[in-house]
């Protein structure tokens, strides 16, 4: 079994933001506002082969999680 794609976007302590692969040692990406930085990781996981999106908000939860075509979705329901 292949490990997943995956791209958490989290805040920095700068107050920007970075798309990262988790256990990686230096963010893929960093932009100024969340929106960019969701932007960013959906263009990098469409462009290796799709994957999962993780956003966290500035308290550190998850806000929400996205499935980025041709990944697998571990769930059979939509949405």
């Amino acid at each position: 079994m292949t490990k997943p794609n995956k791209r958490i976007v989290q805040p920095r302590p700068d107050g920007q933001w970075e798309v990262r692969k988790p256990g990686a040692d230096r963010a893929s990406a960093v932009t100024s506002t969340q929106g960019q930085g969701i932007d960013r990781a959906r263009e990098i996981l469409s462009g290796d082969g799709g994957g999962e999106m993780q956003v966290r908000g500035r308290n550190g939860q998850i806000r929400r999680q996205d499935t980025i075509d041709p990944g697998n979705d571990p769930r059979s329901s939509k949405g």
